[in-house]
């Protein structure tokens, strides 16, 4: 009976150890870690333009915490004429870029080492205002265009060789809507949430003809970065990535947090034009439509991007030679999984 008891005693005293030093190890693993589990990334997101609703859903993420709910803490500053973002983000100047495809793929021929991880926008809001005579794009052959310089080198080419159109209609187009508005023989390049609302507001009759609901291919607002960032840091990419989707979901149900901070970095962004942005994004399903109707906001594919490369090489804007899926990865995306 003593054996048995001191058995019995040996054992209740072993399980006491060991309960103990579990206890003591938990909570020298929660001293250890706790701090790395709220410690948030610093990360810095460079636009493409001044504030607007186009970047609306990263605001929002910042607005409503979406970002420090992934452990991120983002400052977004703003991109303008004179900002080189892709340099800026070669630099170190910036983690994330917000671009587009063509951008993209020209510094990855030029051996820049950036990568696309997410497309917010499944379509390019680029597209050309016309006066209420036209009803198609194919209606432009006789009238005078309007292309700014960055059109030449990317979706001027496009238009000429689906529709016919000829340098002889160009004419630059230098932000002024002046001329739209003189002469009912003119057709501008647009943006759904800018020169369609100046020219809604002058009580303008004009037309909106999206560029991608006739076939032209590239995303746009996609996340870029560098190489060295994704191998170094996929769980801050990945986590990046999925917060902007959210962001962006979010923006659409209620972009009164977000529309606050724009104004707030852009002060001559108006209550008018960002709810005018954020009805366009809507109706033209810039963030929601596409595959992100069914595979989640901010989803690519190798077909689009495909697509995309070959318009170039074929306009003679990239060399046939370039790794064009060096531009892109799926990586980050295809889990996410923000469903509109």
């Amino acid at each position: 009976m003593r054996v048995s008891h001191l058995l019995c005693r040996l054992v209740v005293s072993a399980r006491s150890f060991m309960t103990r030093t579990a206890g003591a190890a938990a909570l020298a693993s929660i001293a250890t870690f706790a701090p790395l589990a709220h410690a948030e990334d610093h990360v810095t997101l460079l636009t493409s333009w001044y504030a607007q609703a186009e970047h609306g859903g990263f605001y929002q993420a910042v607005a409503t915490g979406i970002y420090k709910k992934y452990g991120l803490d983002v400052t977004i500053k703003m991109g303008g004429p004179q900002v080189n973002g892709m340099q800026l983000l070669a630099g170190g100047q910036a983690d994330f870029l917000l671009g587009y495809d063509f951008q993209v793929l020209s510094s990855v021929e030029a051996g820049i080492p950036v990568t696309t991880v997410a497309a917010a926008f499944q379509y390019d809001p680029q597209g050309m205002m016309t006066h209420a005579d036209v009803t198609s794009l194919a209606g432009l052959k006789n009238k005078t265009i309007l292309v700014a310089g960055s059109g030449r080198t990317t979706w001027w080419p496009w238009l000429k060789a689906k529709y016919g159109y000829t340098e002889a209609q160009a004419r630059p187009y230098t932000f002024n809507l002046q001329p739209f508005f003189a002469d009912p023989n003119v057709a501008m390049q647009a943006y759904p949430s800018s020169e369609t609302f100046q020219a809604e507001q002058a009580h303008a009759n004009a037309h909106f003809f999206l560029f991608a609901d006739a076939g032209y291919p590239p995303y746009n607002s996609t996340i870029v970065t560098m190489r060295d960032t994704m191998k170094n840091k996929p769980d801050e990419v990945t986590r990046f990535v999925k917060a902007s989707m959210e962001g962006w979901k979010s923006y659409l149900n209620d972009p009164a947090p977000g529309n606050a901070l724009i104004k707030k970095d852009n002060p001559q962004m108006s209550d008018a034009q960002l709810a005018y942005g954020v009805a366009q994004l809507k109706k033209l399903k810039l963030v929601t439509g596409g595959d992100a109707a069914t595979q989640g906001i901010g989803t690519m594919t190798d077909l689009r991007w495909k697509k995309t490369f070959d318009y170039m090489v074929d306009a003679k804007l990239l060399k046939p030679a370039t790794d064009y899926h060096a531009a892109y990865t799926l990586q980050f995306i295809q889990n996410a999984k923000v469903m509109p």
